[in-house]
């Protein structure tokens, strides 16, 4: 592998000094960009696209050829283990993912098993790919959901507003629950594990419905596995260490519970102010935020005071990586995101003067 040239979001993730914020996107490789619109075209379907390791590398790079952005991110699905498990993954038009075969039933949630980790080999072709096209320029980010997330798919049979299936299975069968959740705790540590041994340099945990759960439930359902997915991942590889994010989206209330799980970074979605966010969690971690990924449909002038703002409350010193709040809309005009891009790497060098 060659070596890195840009490590300013490593160093980031790990709270040691860099001479700017480093920034990057969730969903930055996605359909706001004609390119990738095209190259999707070309796939013929979303999973086809994942699958294709010739394809999945060439959107992972696209963002990168557009904008100075200091990480990549792997291009995939959260959804490809709970598919690998044999659930029949789908997407329909307009509805966005669904389950064939979702865990309705007492019988098809004691079946559910960590998948051969060989039904997944397309995801490490692709990191391996990825890594090589990036040539070190700058690290590459592997992901996976989070225990509880997948779990809400896996129950509901593809997004929710409500969650009502799932919050049934809660609070009537929490054993049937819990066992869902081990068999993907187990799942996921294999799966980012395998991403790292393929190249992968840092990951991230995506729970995107924890939030959606009560006090109590949040640190029963969510937090304790991934607090074990945490505790069983390789945390150093070809020399350095592989720092670990959470992102709870609607996680704001319970930093302090984040930041003892082991990770390195949390993901702060956009309602969570920055600078207290850093005092609650003092020097443990790292923090990756906060942008409203509707602040991008405003115009330059508008997203540069913004940003401008974030950092402030952030202010001096190293441990913050600059990124929305949640992924990226497709609907974003990507000369926005080159504003976005800009203001980040300017405004932020004065907070970053020894």
């Amino acid at each position: 592998m060659s070596q890195l040239q840009n490590d300013t979001f490593l160093r980031a993730l790990l709270r040691k000094p860099t001479d700017y914020t480093p920034l990057w996107l969730m969903r930055q490789a996605g359909r706001y960009l004609p390119e990738y619109r095209a190259t999707r075209e070309r796939a013929g379907s979303f999973l086809d696209l994942c699958k294709n390791t010739e394809l999945a590398t060439e959107v992972t790079l696209q963002p990168l050829e557009r904008y100075p952005l200091d990480a990549a991110i792997l291009f995939s699905d959260i959804l490809t283990v709970p598919h690998a498990m044999g659930l029949g993954l789908y997407f329909a038009e307009g509805e966005g993912p669904k389950f064939e075969r979702p865990l309705r039933d007492e019988t098809a949630i004691k079946a559910l098993a960590v998948p051969d980790m060989h039904a997944l080999q397309y995801v490490f072709d692709a990191v391996s790919s990825i890594r090589k096209a990036l040539n070190g320029r700058v690290p590459l980010i592997g992901f996976s959901g989070s225990p509880f997330t997948l779990a809400c798919y896996m129950v509901e049979g593809g997004g929710s507003d409500t969650f009502s299936k799932i919050k049934t299975l809660m609070y009537e069968r929490p054993t049937l629950l819990h066992h869902i959740l081990a068999i993907n705790a187990e799942a996921v540590t294999q799966y980012l594990n395998a991403q790292i041994e393929a190249g992968a340099q840092a990951v991230q945990i995506f729970d995107s419905w924890g939030g959606a759960l009560a006090y109590g439930k949040y640190q029963e359902f969510s937090l304790r596995y991934m607090q074990q997915i945490i505790a069983g991942l390789k945390r150093e590889h070809d020399g350095r260490k592989v720092p670990v994010i959470v992102f709870t989206k609607g996680g704001g209330l319970w930093l302090e519970d984040i930041a003892a799980t082991g990770c390195d970074a949390i993901g702060l979605d956009w309602t969570v102010d920055l600078a207290d966010a850093r005092r609650r969690v003092g020097d443990k971690v790292a923090l990756q935020g906060n942008l409203d990924p509707n602040a991008l449909f405003a115009g330059p002038a508008a997203i540069e005071a913004e940003t401008a703002r974030l950092l402030a409350s952030y202010g001096a010193g190293s441990g913050h990586v600059f990124n929305l709040g949640h992924g990226i809309s497709q609907f974003t005009p990507p000369e926005h995101v080159t504003a976005l891009v800009e203001a980040v790497h300017r405004h932020s060098r004065p907070y970053h003067i020894a």
